[in-house]
């Protein structure tokens, strides 16, 4: 009767120790990666792997579902800093463009390449980032600290356009401060 709470310890064990590795390995390599190299990196069986995912597709459902939380709590915490009045919606929007573009290069780079493998959960991401950005931006409005003519489109295309890893972190900081310029009046920098 002891060991069942072990073997239970474990499994979750093995069930993390083979998302962390898959994700990982899909940033650094792509989806082709194979499930024998990631049941390798994960220190496990193939066969653990396959009774933990029995496909590739719900491996990279996973790990996607994990990037989808992350992004959810981060979404969910700015809205509620702008809610109770602890942050000012410009700076979320702001603090958002740099999570995305700098903070969060793993996920991003993730999302790059399980594009077309996870459409259906890529897509909710998106949707509910948008639906996070479009109160951002109204209550940027709202407060003023936001140009009248920024819409919800202007801020997802400094999103999708922003600099990939290839531009050094200097030259990523500095988009950071002319995306700010271009979203804000001068009285909110």
């Amino acid at each position: 009767m002891t060991e069942r709470p072990t073997r239970r310890a474990d499994a979750l064990r093995n069930r993390e120790a083979i998302r962390t590795a898959a994700r990982d390995l899909v940033i650094d390599r792509g989806p082709g990666i194979g499930m024998d190299e990631i049941a390798a990196a994960a220190g496990v069986a193939v066969g653990t792997l396959y009774r933990h995912f029995p496909t590739k597709k719900d491996l990279i459902d996973a790990i996607v579902a994990d990037l989808a939380a992350v992004i959810g709590r981060s979404l969910d915490a700015a809205l509620a800093r702008v809610t109770d009045g602890t942050g000012s919606a410009i700076d979320e929007i702001v603090a958002l463009l740099q999570a995305v573009v700098i903070d969060m290069r793993q996920e991003r780079l993730l999302r790059f390449a399980v594009t077309g493998l996870a459409e259906d959960a890529l897509h909710e991401i998106q949707q509910r980032g948008r639906a996070a950005v479009e109160q951002l931006v109204a209550a940027a409005h709202r407060d003023g600290s936001l140009y009248p003519d920024i819409t919800v489109d202007d801020v997802i295309l400094l999103l999708a356009t922003a600099p990939d890893d290839a531009v050094s972190a200097a030259g990523q900081l500095r988009w950071l401060t002319l995306a700010r310029r271009a979203l804000a009046p001068a009285t909110e920098r």
